[in-house]
């Protein structure tokens, strides 16, 4: 592959490719928008990603290509000039990171000319936009020997999607894929930035992970209007309690507190959030005594509430949860990422796999007229130079 990808940047560059990078996908077990809310997360690394070649200029340009676009070409900007263009379309990503590394007084004195390659489908809700952010942030460590941490990386990765692009995401997306270790999972504390690696010990059991193949983008769903949502609950929580995040709140403090909440669809956000946060908590748990069963459960119980809660997950989400959840060998199910289309995660038996991909196949063409995509999801390392 990597040779492969070498050749591709010297016919596009007519120069060689001199350093390679993967930066990884990520899937979320448990614990979906919490992550702005100050609670828990449970994701993992995936072995899917993006890979960058890169090789370094002597002005100040940069010119980046993917594989994955290759309609639009070449993209170039000058670090003299890093702006937010509509034109540039995917390149605002690297684009932004490249802002955020400068005006945290970072050194970037060179431009490069970088070819991207991502074998995670775009729009998949894998979060591939968080994956070349990752991947830059990587490059830039490794082409100026900048002293920069992978904790530092993955905050500045959030700040250019928050500020540079303009989507209000939480930390979760950046950290798994930085922070990703082979074979287990990140329980991460979000408000506090602990985390602990937790041993993926799936028995006779694998991740599967269905994509409905309809495109979502971030920036263009309803993930800032649901974040707005929770603030404002929030907002009106304070009056009566004392907590920054609302993730601070158990869910019998909720009960009896959540009639401040004026509006009721902001009321059932901000439990989902609530009880969310739980949720996740207590999968791990499950998950540590090896009670595999308990933890599918949860997860089940997390895409009821991002269905009815939350109101994230539409018809194709709904539609291959339920028909995993009537299939043998089934431990649990629930919708993965942001939502409004994306991916679903399932953890199924080997044995059945086969029969799973099949059925669920077959029954989601049938409702929604169009074929879903079958991974078997395995966890792999974080973001690094290869």
């Amino acid at each position: 592959m990597i040779n492969e990808l070498k050749s591709d940047f010297n016919k596009i560059y007519n120069k060689v490719g001199e350093r390679a990078f993967f930066s990884p996908g990520r899937v979320n077990l448990i614990g979906e928008h919490t992550d702005y809310n100050g609670g828990n997360v449970f994701p993992c690394a995936l072995d899917m990603g993006t890979f960058a070649i890169v090789s370094k200029r002597e002005d100040e340009l940069v010119r980046a290509y993917s594989n994955n676009f290759k309609e639009l070409g070449v993209i170039e900007f000058s670090l003299e000039n890093l702006i937010n263009i509509k034109e540039d379309d995917w390149g605002n990503y690297p684009k932004g990171v490249i802002k955020m590394f400068v005006d945290e007084g970072h050194k970037i004195d060179n431009g490069f000319d970088i070819l991207f390659h991502g074998n995670i489908p775009n729009g998949s809700g894998l979060s591939s936009s968080a994956s070349i952010e990752l991947a830059t942030a990587i490059v830039l460590k490794n082409l100026f020997s900048l002293d920069v941490d992978m904790v530092s990386m993955v905050k500045l990765a959030q700040k250019a999607e928050n500020k540079f692009i303009g989507v209000n995401c939480g930390i979760m997306d950046q950290f798994a894929i930085g922070m990703g270790k082979a074979n287990c999972a990140i329980l991460l504390d979000t408000k506090n930035i602990i985390h602990k690696y937790v041993p993926l010990d799936l028995k006779d059991s694998v991740i599967v992970i269905a994509n409905t193949n309809k495109r979502r983008g971030l920036a263009d769903s309803k993930y800032n209007e649901r974040r707005y949502e929770c603030d404002t609950a929030l907002g009106e929580l304070k009056e009566v309690v004392k907590i920054n995040e609302l993730c601070d709140l158990c869910a019998e403090d909720f009960e009896k507190h959540s009639g401040v909440i004026k509006n009721d669809v902001n009321r059932r956000r901000a439990k989902h959030a609530i009880y969310e946060n739980e949720r996740t908590k207590k999968a791990v748990v499950e998950l540590e005594k090896g009670d595999l069963k308990a933890f599918g459960k949860l997860m089940n119980a997390s895409h009821v509430s991002l269905r009815d809660d939350y109101e994230v997950t539409g018809i194709e989400l709904d539609t291959l949860v339920e028909l995993a959840w009537m299939e043998e060998g089934v431990i649990g199910s629930r919708m993965t990422g942001a939502g409004f289309g994306g991916c679903t995660v399932s953890i199924v038996n080997e044995k059945n796999v086969e029969s799973f991909m099949k059925n669920v196949g077959a029954g989601y063409k049938d409702a929604i007229g169009y074929d879903a995509t079958f991974y078997i999801g395995r966890v792999g390392d974080g973001t690094r130079e290869i």
